[in-house]
């Protein structure tokens, strides 16, 4: 008796034993599990939805690939505009040039300096070629302002005037050849742009007269064969028909000359019944039964009709009904779309704000509560325990 109680006894204390040290090893995961969630920096330093933030960083790289898409796109476009751009400007450049280029040209042949009027105002030799103050009494070089003639000697006014009106026609005729001479450089420029316009405009016609005989000539031989492929066909059809018509002839008058055709149409009739008959002696339906058949068919004729618009309706019916579906759907996706651009900007909105709240925060921590800055022995009391 006393045995197995101690036996008893001892069976109890194994078994709570062992109860207290699954609750302690309990106790020692949850606790591990604690401390890996409480120690673990990037969960207890974000606190919020990481869910969220992903979300809203797959979605913002998705916005950034379309924009770097589109962008890729200007900038392709904008090379092309570039290379349009630099062409013109290229031929710009080079009519400019050519056009400068004539002018120096027409200058350098027909407007040289010694042609000028106002030459000997700036004529460097101008001092070894000048003469003395007066020659002569009749030196038309003096004048008033030089004191070489006075009042009332003037004895050259006749040839001083003729030779006034000689310059001054010398200089008329001189403007009229220079005007005339820009006139024929103009018209010649004129004549070769027109020259070689008319001469790209020839080489276009003859590329397009070129192209259109070409095509001419496929048209025609693709003409030509079909011409001759319906030939043969039409011939072998007529072939076809011949052979054909020999052949209905030829079973006709087997027909005819047989004697199935010769006998009368009474001895068809069976002796089981009037709706049975010798199929060897058989003439045909009558008149009464073919038209029961005609009867039936144009019956099958119109239920198939009416089956057919029935079926066209449905169809119709189901097509209406689609396109309804897809305008609701494509109502709803837009609106789906404007949702998701709102909540998207009120959740930027939000971020927003929140930012700017942990600036401030981060700011005032660093002014005010992170001053005084904690020694090593600060640090060293804390991550010991979970709790």
């Amino acid at each position: 008796m006393a045995g197995s109680l101690s036996g008893a006894m001892s069976g109890l204390g194994l078994q709570r034993d062992l109860q207290e040290a699954a609750a302690l090893e309990w106790r020692r995961q949850r606790e591990l599990q604690r401390q890996s969630r409480i120690f673990n920096a990037r969960v207890r330093t974000i606190g919020v939805d990481k869910e969220a933030l992903d979300t809203q960083v797959k979605d913002r790289k998705i916005q950034e690939a379309a924009e770097k898409a589109r962008n890729e796109e200007l900038a392709n476009e904008m090379k092309q505009n570039d290379k349009i751009m630099c062409l013109l400007e290229q031929r710009q450049k080079n009519a400019i040039r050519n056009i400068n280029k004539a002018i120096n040209e027409f200058q350098k042949n027909f407007q040289k300096p010694e042609a000028r009027r106002e030459f000997d105002l700036s004529d460097p030799q101008a001092l070894k070629k000048d003469r003395p103050a007066r020659l002569s009494d009749d030196d038309p070089r003096c004048t008033v302002s030089g004191l070489q003639k006075f009042m009332g000697e003037d004895l050259n006014y006749d040839q001083r005037v003729k030779f006034q009106k000689e310059q001054f026609r010398e200089w008329s005729l001189q403007q009229q050849r220079d005007w005339k001479n820009a006139l024929a450089d103009q018209k010649f420029a004129d004549d070769l742009h027109d020259k070689n316009r008319i001469e790209i405009d020839q080489k276009t016609m003859e590329q397009q007269r070129k192209e259109e005989e070409n095509r001419r000539a496929v048209c025609a031989a693709t003409k030509d064969f079909n011409r001759t492929q319906a030939a043969e066909v039409a011939d072998r059809k007529k072939l076809e028909k011949y052979q054909k018509m020999k052949d209905d002839m030829d079973e006709i008058s087997s027909l005819l000359q047989g004697d199935l055709l010769s006998e009368n149409p009474d001895q068809a009739i069976s002796s089981f019944g009037p709706h049975r008959v010798v199929t060897d002696r058989w003439k045909g339906m009558s008149q009464d039964q073919l038209m029961a058949i005609r009867n039936s068919q144009q019956q099958q004729v119109l239920e198939k009709l009416r089956l057919k618009e029935e079926e066209r309706r449905r169809d119709a019916e189901w097509d209406k009904q689609s396109i309804q579906i897809a305008r609701a759907q494509l109502i709803l996706e837009r609106q789906q779309q404007r949702q998701n651009r709102e909540r998207r900007q009120a959740l930027d909105n939000i971020n927003a704000e929140l930012s700017q709240e942990q600036k401030s925060k981060n700011i005032s921590l660093k002014e005010e509560e992170y001053s005084n800055f904690p020694t090593d022995e600060y640090y060293a009391q804390f991550n010991t325990t979970s709790r």
